[in-house]
């Protein structure tokens, strides 16, 4: 069952002092479905949803380096990602692009949309299991390489990612990550980085698919929108791209593979006012379905994790064209 349910055994208790007493409790869950959903709690502003996610998970983090607009609202609290009402946001692991990622998600909805809004979610343990063994040993192998190409005139700019005006403090901070840059001009700068396309569980040991592949690659882009960014950028040229870590292309095939796995195990439970999920970001994708109305959702990104993930050897690397 995905989310598992939780109501909240009388009105006058909070989530934040529940979850003082039962978080223990709520992590074995955790691993078992992959997502709580809170219902019933006392949530009254977004303060108290802070507090709440403090009681359980102390370690909250910034989203750094972002591939989508937020506002923040609070310390450490943002807006869902700020996307036009009218599309759908496809299903991945939050921030699986970088070497530093979020092993919760939580999520807090003051109010849910007119109809549509759902926060999609996917196991990706099982999505993991749906796929061919050399799709699943490509990834678990080579990783995936993401390629992100700023200041276009598309998507968002270098100055908005690592919030500064300051090539050299963007140029230490790509250092000190490990990820490959190159300047075209005093402005245009691109971006790669190969990190894990599968995972395995730090407490379960279970492998999932752990990785945006599918929404990095241009072909996640309406037809239309792609030849646009290719007449204007060049055939081939894409503001984002995600190949193998050793550079070879994902092919559309794998691709489709790979979009079927996903939306087999798509699951589109409805928000009501209060709702608060938290998500195991290495077990389960979450994605958002076009609405309409006003729909407020927050979110928190709680306990950050690392990728060891390296190829297996600097032949691979060197496919990739390290700058």
């Amino acid at each position: 069952m995905l989310p598992y349910t939780i109501y909240s055994p009388n009105s006058g208790i909070t989530l934040c002092s529940w979850l003082s007493n039962n978080w223990n409790e709520c992590k074995k869950k955790l691993n078992n479905h992959g997502a709580l959903l809170f219902r019933g709690f006392n949530i009254e502003d977004v303060i108290a949803f802070r507090e709440a996610v403090l009681s359980a998970t102390p370690e909250i983090l910034d989203y750094e380096e972002p591939s989508t607009p937020r506002t923040k609202v609070n310390d450490r609290v943002f807006t869902s990602t700020e996307y036009p009402a009218d599309q759908r946001i496809p299903l991945h692991n939050e921030m699986s692009y970088r070497r530093t990622w979020p092993k919760y998600l939580w999520l807090w909805s003051q109010k849910a949309a007119d109809s549509g809004g759902q926060t999609t979610l996917a196991d990706y343990r099982r999505v993991l299991q749906r796929l061919s063994n050399k799709t699943r040993e490509e990834f678990k192998s080579k990783g995936v390489l993401y390629e992100r190409r700023y200041n276009t005139g598309f998507d968002l700019t270098w100055q908005q990612v690592f919030q500064t005006e300051e090539r050299r403090i963007v140029e230490e901070k790509l250092r000190s990550e490990s990820v490959d840059f190159e300047w075209l001009d005093e402005e245009q700068l691109i971006t790669r980085q190969v990190v894990q396309g599968v995972m395995t569980h730090p407490y379960t040991g279970e492998e999932s698919w752990f990785n945006q592949a599918n929404l990095f690659h241009p072909s996640s882009l309406p037809e239309e929108v792609q030849l646009a960014l290719e007449a204007a950028l060049g055939v081939g040229i894409f503001p984002r791209m995600a190949k193998y870590g050793d550079g070879t292309l994902i092919s559309e095939s794998t691709l489709i593979e790979i979009r079927a796995a996903i939306d087999a195990e798509t699951v589109y439970p409805d928000w009501k006012n209060g709702d608060v999920a938290v998500v195991d970001n290495l077990a389960v994708a979450h994605g958002r379905e076009p609405f309409s109305g006003a729909r407020k959702v927050y979110v928190i990104m709680a306990s950050p994790m690392h990728c060891n993930f390296s190829l297996p050897n600097e032949d691979m690397r060197c496919k990739h064209g390290t700058l």
